[in-house]
């Protein structure tokens, strides 16, 4: 044996070591079998023996290895970790860490991701989805609400008081229906489907607000009496967090309440008296109780030492002297009920806090753990529902207008923006199963929740923006048969509210992911803050566990580049091999990067948010792509919706490989060199193919299997617009063929319009009967509808007096 094979093997050995992150000791026993193999050939004496003792003594001895190495260590890393704030400290606690913490470390255990199983519906929440949720899309003409009305009906929210619309989340031992968060979401997903003022006003009671706070931590007489009023709608509630100075910055509110004692009932009492000044809050107009937090302060001590207590959380009815509320804001013309709330001087007694005293200080907490689940849930799932509807109505419409003679949706340009309708109707809709499915499993992940929030609504985004494209005239002019108008015009709401978009990809994202779904960083932190032994102990088995694990993603990444992803393993055996292999391959650049950047940048890495902001996209689209596998595999892999999952999965993996390229590219000489490492040959995913965008827009334009699995569970009755067009469609596509034997009959080409002549020269021709005449003529009422826009006279278009006017009372 020469010294160059001893020496390719040996890296060989150490390198698979490293590559499956096996622990220290297997590492120092394999290179001491490879020293002994090489003195065995007489390749060398001692020198590599030393060399080898020098290095791995000193780790593998504990004694040495703390108290030398990590104390130094330590003691650097103590001076140069970020200050950390209270509020951000119990953000980062909050919370659970799941899948995302499986897609970070580099080494995703897909068997595991498949063993998680699909949600389903019981026979109740079956039953509230396929009968209340229909009932309450039929009553309500979102036209009416909107333009006319800027509410609901009183009839509907009778409706949704009767039917416990606001108590999906409450337990039904309090009289609420106790559904689990994947039913939560399809009704969600129905009703957006339909309103967005329906889904908006329904999601908020379900989502951050009294009745979760109330569940989790409130008194056993505040549940007992505010439970049971909140599930029969006795009782509206808001949760009033966002200030004017604090948006997504939610923990820097200014609103204050200090310990005193006060009037209560004719009585004196210790309480807290609050000023504050709220806005943009869901359903404050017309909230009976109001959820409030705020920062708490007892300069007294009149219940402790301590003077700044922290954000806590309370509640106060409506009718509490010294609080302004019912004036509305009108959030871009879907006028959902939102408002400011303000208080001067309100004086509550200590048992208004959600928990008693006790609690007081804890709300930050309190928030972050309900903003976990309820992030999850909302605001993505509406967004899921919209993007499903739209993906229907659109490809119903391609196919029902007619430009050039031919269907709209048979032009290439509108089939590349079909294709991205069907593709991200099919992403989010797996994305809303498979984050609910973590909540019912007993998960409060934080960080998917900012995912599904970020991506979702950005999604929803650009459907809308692609179907108003398709729909031109008929999607701008406003008017009872436009059912795209609201929701495009809405469509930002959802972006700015619960942390603003641009924040959230920037800033919260990779901020928190960073930190909770790294296996070592959070433990190392924690270490950190402990004296004496047991944080030095501590510290020291997270750091070269931390070291070790560089080292296997280092190899890891370094095969993958070079093309060794070919060879990991996949739980299928079929196209959707590459994908898991992909994904392996990603998640090791992403666990190598995060570490680089971290060690690199240290503390600095959290002002450079665009570095942030696409490090937190790898982790988002790794966690995106489990979706869409998940999502294929538990629907049983049919064949028919392929197209979909592979245009998912090779849009979500692109934008996920320009996300690791666009890091390193502006990581200076560092990311160069990484560069060269994981992408030596250049880039490795393409943008889904034209073919595939063609195969996806007849699947939107025409009935069939996978069309009908994409929008399961949409709101497609006749009595509403989208189910219209879908009727409509469907005769649309009837009367082609017998369009054609009329053309045949008469020996020349008609036009596709006036169909209930044509059905009459059919008849006179003896081609067609009288059922297929008659199908001639709805066919073109429908047609006419659903291709014609709005028209009004110019005084119905007049808005009424506004109270103030800019330049002369603007307060």
């Amino acid at each position: 044996m020469s010294v160059v094979i001893w020496c390719i093997a040996t890296l060989i050995v150490l390198g698979a070591i490293l590559y499956r992150g096996a622990s220290l000791r297997a590492f120092t026993l394999g290179t001491i079998v490879m020293l002994a193999i090489g003195s065995l050939f007489g390749l060398f004496a001692y020198v590599p023996w030393i060399i080898a003792a020098v290095i791995l003594v000193p780790f593998n001895l504990g004694f040495i290895r703390k108290n030398i190495l990590a104390k130094r260590i330590l003691s650097v890393y103590r001076k140069i970790m970020p200050e950390m704030s209270q509020t951000e400290r119990e953000a980062l606690e909050a919370g659970t860490v799941w899948w995302d913490g499986e897609v970070f470390r580099g080494k995703p255990n897909w068997k595991k991701l498949h063993a998680i199983p699909a949600s389903k519906l019981t026979a109740e929440e079956q039953a509230f989805i396929d009968g209340p949720c229909d009932e309450v899309c039929t009553m309500l003409d979102d036209w009416y609400a909107t333009h006319e009305l800027a509410d609901m009906p009183e009839h509907v929210w009778q409706y949704l008081k009767d039917n416990k619309f606001f108590a999906m989340i409450i337990k039904k031992e309090y009289g609420g229906l106790e559904f689990s968060a994947y039913a939560q979401s399809r009704v969600l997903q129905k009703l957006s489907g339909h309103s967005t003022i329906l889904a908006s006003t329904v999601g908020v009671p379900n989502s951050l607000g009294p009745g979760e706070l109330l569940q989790l931590y409130g008194t056993k007489e505040q549940q007992d009496h505010y439970l049971p009023r909140l599930a029969t709608g006795e009782d509206i509630p808001c949760f009033a967090l966002t200030s004017p100075e604090a948006g997504s910055d939610a923990g820097a509110i200014p609103d204050t309440g200090i310990v005193c004692k006060g009037q209560w009932e004719g009585e004196e009492v210790l309480g807290i008296r609050l000023n504050f000044n709220k806005r943009y809050i869901t359903l404050a107009p017309i909230a009976t109780v109001v959820g409030l937090a705020f920062k708490m302060y007892d300069p007294e001590g009149l219940i402790g030492d301590q003077e700044d207590i922290g954000i806590t959380c309370a509640l106060l009815p409506r009718d509490i002297a010294g609080m302004e509320i019912g004036r509305r804001h009108l959030p871009l013309n879907v006028p959902f009920h939102n408002g400011p709330i303000r208080g001067t001087d309100v004086f509550i007694p200590m048992s208004f806090i959600i928990g008693g005293q006790a609690m007081a200080g804890k709300g930050w907490r309190m928030l972050m753990e309900c903003l976990s689940v309820g992030r999850v849930i909302t605001l993505p799932s509406n967004s899921a529902g919209g993007a499903k509807s739209i993906a229907l109505v659109t490809g119903a419409y391609s196919r029902i207008r007619r430009q050039f003679k031919l269907p709209i949706g048979k032009m290439e340009g509108v089939e590349e923006a079909m294709a991205r309708i069907g593709g991200n109707a099919y992403l989010m809709d797996a994305v809303t199963k498979f984050s609910t499915t973590g909540l019912d499993i007993g998960e409060k992940p934080s960080v998917i929740s900012a995912i599904s929030k970020y991506h979702m609504t950005e999604k929803l985004r650009q459907v809308m923006n692609d179907a108003m494209d398709i729909h031109g005239g008929k999607g701008i002019c406003l008017g009872p048969n436009n059912y795209l108008g609201r929701g495009y015009q809405g469509t930002p709401v959802a972006i700015t509210v619960e942390g603003a978009n641009i924040l959230t990809r920037s800033l919260m994202i990779y901020g928190q992911g960073a930190i909770r779904c790294h296996p070592f960083v959070l433990e190392e932190m924690n270490a950190a803050a402990i004296k004496g032994k047991e944080g030095l102990a501590r510290f020291d088995k997270a750091l070269f566990g931390h070291i070790g694990f560089v080292f296997s993603n280092f190899v890891r990444s370094l095969w993958f580049g070079v093309g060794g992803a070919r060879f990991t393993s996949a739980p299928a055996n079929d196209s959707t091999a590459q994908y898991y292999r992909m994904m392996t391959r990603f998640s090791s650049n992403l666990a190598l990067m995060s570490d680089v950047a971290m060690g690199v940048l240290g503390g600095e890495l959290k002002r450079r948010e665009r570095l942030s902001a696409r490090l937190g996209d790898m982790l988002s689209y790794l966690f995106i792509g489990s979706a869409i596998l998940k999502r294929f595999e538990d629907d049983g892999r049919p064949a028919e919706d392929l197209p979909l999952m592979h245009w998912a999965m090779q849009d979500s993996l692109r934008k996920l490989q320009e996300s690791q390229l666009e890091f390193l590219e502006n990581f200076g000489a560092i990311g160069s060199a990484l560069k060269v490492m994981m992408y030596p040959f250049g880039r490795i995913v393409k943008a889904p193919s034209d073919k595939l965008g063609h195969q996806i827009s007849r699947i939107l334009m025409e009935p069939n299997a996978a069309r009908t699995r994409l929008g399961e569970g949409q709101f497609l009755s006749e009595k509403g617009p989208f189910g219209y067009v879908e009727a409509v469609l469907r005769d649309i596509i009837a009367v082609e063929p017998l369009h054609d034997k009329v053309q045949k009959a008469a020996g020349e080409r008609l036009s596709f319009t006036r169909l209930h002549e044509i059905g009459l020269r059919g008849k006179e021709l003896g081609v067609l009967n009288d059922e297929e005449v008659a199908l001639f003529k709805r066919a073109e009422e429908g047609r006419l509808r659903v291709i014609n826009v709005d028209d009004f006279a110019p005084e119905d278009l007049l808005a009424g007096p506004t109270a103030h006017q800019w330049g002369r009372d603007n307060s």
